[in-house]
C-alpha cells in the first residue's frame, strides 16, 4: 500500500487560529474543508497533541486564515513547526481578534473564515471540529497556496503530527555537497548565500557553521540537516 496516494488529493494551506482564557494560539493546518452551503459549515482536523486543539476545545471557536503563494517559509514554519507552549507565535505577526475573539491573519492571506464550532469527531489521532460560518472576507487578490506547491514550489515537508505526514525514505547522501536540507521543514542552507541574517557570510560551508546554529525557518539543529539530493 502506497500511503503517499493519498497526498494526491488536493488540499490547501491555511492557519487556524483559537483562544482560551484571553490567551491566543495558531497552527499550519491542510485539512479544512467546506461541508455545506447553508447554512455555511467549515470542517477541520487538527491533531489531539497541539496545543490549538487545546484552545478549540475550550473556547469551541476557531479561524480559518487561507495562506497565498507569497506566505515565506519563516511563517510557516513559525506556526507550523514551534509551539505555542515554548513561545508567542503572534508576537510579530499582523491580526486581528475576530468576531469570536479567535486570531486572524492579515498578512501574506487571501481570505478567512470564523466559524462556531457546532460539532466534534474523535477521529483517533486527531479530532475533526464542525464549525458555522459566522464572518467572513476577502483579504486579498493572492492566490491561495495549495498543498501541493507549499511541497513542489516551496520545497515544504509535512510536521508529524499533520494528517498528510509519511515517513520518508533513507536516501543514499552524496560525497560533497554546498547544499543542506533541513528534515523537519525543507529549509535548503546553501553555502553560496550563507545566513545574512544569522551573521553567517556567504561562502561558507555547512560543516563550518557553529553547533549553535538552527534552521532559519523552525528551529531544528544541524543534525537534522542532509545533504541535498
Amino acid at each position: 500500500m502506497n500511503l503517499k496516494t493519498i497526498q494526491k488529493i488536493c488540499y490547501g494551506m491555511y492557519i487556524i487560529g483559537s483562544k482560551k482564557e484571553g490567551r491566543l494560539n495558531g497552527q499550519i493546518a491542510n485539512t479544512a474543508f467546506q461541508i455545506t452551503s447553508e447554512p455555511p459549515t467549515m470542517a477541520i482536523s487538527i491533531n489531539k497533541l497541539n496545543l490549538t486543539h487545546d484552545y478549540i476545545m475550550e473556547s469551541k471557536v476557531f479561524a480559518i486564515s487561507i495562506l497565498s503563494n507569497d506566505a515565506p517559509m519563516t511563517l510557516i514554519g513559525n506556526f507550523g513547526f514551534k509551539s505555542g507552549r515554548d513561545i508567542d507565535k503572534l508576537k510579530d505577526v499582523k491580526f486581528k481578534a475576530g468576531l469570536t475573539g479567535a486570531p486572524i491573519i492579515l498578512e501574506y492571506a487571501a481570505g478567512y473564515l470564523e466559524c462556531e464550532v457546532v460539532g466534534v469527531t474523535d477521529v483517533g489521532t486527531h479530532t475533526i471540529f464542525i464549525g458555522r460560518v459566522v464572518d467572513c472576507d476577502i483579504l486579498s487578490d493572492g492566490e491561495p497556496m495549495t498543498y501541493a506547491y507549499y511541497h513542489q514550489i516551496k520545497g515544504g515537508k509535512s510536521p508529524k503530527t499533520a494528517p498528510t505526514y509519511v515517513k520518508e525514505e533513507a536516501v543514499e547522501k552524496p560525497a560533497v555537497t554546498d547544499k543542506y536540507k533541513c528534515n523537519v521543514c525543507g529549509y535548503v542552507y546553501d553555502a553560496a548565500n550563507g545566513d545574512p541574517d544569522a551573521g553567517i557570510k556567504p561562502g561558507t560551508a555547512f560543516e563550518n557553521l557553529p553547533e549553535g546554529w538552527t534552521c532559519p525557518v523552525c528551529g531544528a539543529s544541524k543534525s537534522e540537516f542532509e545533504p541535498e539530493t
